[in-house]
C-alpha cells in the first residue's frame, strides 16, 4: 500500500498564495487541514489495488539467462532463509540444506545472480500449487542449465512444501531455475520426484493469497500479473 504524502508549509503557501497569503504575521487563526475519514481512507487503499488486491505491478516481460551450472552446495550445519518479494507481498523459505544441499546451492546461486528479480508467478491452481520462477514468464524457460538431486523416498509433499518443478522428460530431482509452492491437499498426490527445497516458514497469509488467485484453467496464469520483485536468500 502506498503512503499517502503530506504537502509541505511552502508547498501549501504557493498554491493557496493568490488566495489568502500565507506566513502573514496578522492576527487570523490557521485553520485545520480537513482529515479523510477512516471510511474515506479505505476507499481510497481499495483504488491502489488491484483485482487480486495486490500492489498494481507490471511485468518487464521475458529474460534471457544462460549460466554455467553452479558447483556450491549449501552448508548442512548452517540455517538459510529465502525471501520472495512479490507485488502481493512477501514470503520465507527456509531451505533444507541437509536433504537437499544441490538443489538449494543452486537456487541461492539464481538468487544472488538476480535471475529471479522480474519473473512472474506464472501459474496458480487453487487448492494445489503456485508456481515461479521461470525467465520466460510461461513454464519454458529455465537458467540454461540443470542439476539432479533425487528428493527423499518418503518426501510428502504436504502444504507448506517448497519444491522445483521439471517436466516429464525430466529425471526424478532434476531441476532448473522453476520452483512451486503446495498451497492445499492435492500436492500431497504427487509422486516423490520433484527436488525439495524447503518449507515456507514466514508469509504463510501472502502465499495463502497468491494461491486462491482464481486464474484462466486453459493457462493457469493470474491476471493482473503477480511479479516476483526479488528473492534473496541469507543465513540465520
Amino acid at each position: 500500500m502506498r503512503a499517502v504524502r503530506r504537502e509541505t508549509l511552502a508547498a501549501a503557501c504557493a498554491a493557496l498564495l493568490a488566495l489568502a497569503g500565507c506566513g502573514d504575521s496578522g492576527n487570523d487563526t490557521p485553520k485545520r487541514a480537513a482529515t479523510a475519514t477512516p471510511d474515506e481512507r479505505a476507499a481510497s487503499a481499495e483504488t491502489e489495488l488491484d483485482a487480486n488486491r495486490c500492489t498494481p505491478a507490471e511485468w518487464d516481460g521475458q529474460k534471457t539467462v544462460d549460466l554455467d551450472r553452479p558447483k556450491t552446495k549449501l552448508d548442512p550445519a548452517r540455517t538459510y532463509v529465502a525471501t520472495v518479494t512479490t507485488n502481493c507481498g512477501a514470503f520465507e523459505i527456509t531451505l533444507d540444506a541437509e536433504r537437499a544441499p544441490r538443489t538449494g546451492g543452486s537456487f541461492k546461486y539464481l538468487a544472488d545472480e538476480g535471475v529471479y528479480d522480474g519473473t512472474l508467478i506464472h501459474r496458480v491452481v487453487p487448492g494445489f500449487v503456485l508456481q515461479g520462477g521461470d525467465p520466460a514468464g510461461n513454464g519454458t524457460g529455465g537458467p540454461g542449465y540443470t542439476v539432479v538431486e533425487r528428493p527423499p523416498r518418503d518426501l510428502v509433499y504436504e502444504q507448506g512444501i517448497v519444491a522445483m518443478a521439471k517436466s516429464e522428460a525430466d529425471e526424478p530431482g532434476e531441476s532448473g531455475s522453476q520452483f512451486f509452492v503446495v498451497t492445499g491437499p492435492d500436492g500431497e498426490q504427487l509422486e516423490p520426484e520433484y527436488a525439495l527445497l524447503g518449507r515456507i516458514t514466514g508469509g504463510e497469509d501472502v502465499v495463502q493469497k497468491i494461491g486462491a488467485i482464481i486464474t484462466d484453467p486453459r493457462t493457469d496464469l493470474p491476471d493482473p500479473p503477480v511479479v516476483i520483485e526479488s528473492v534473496r536468500v541469507a543465513e540465520r
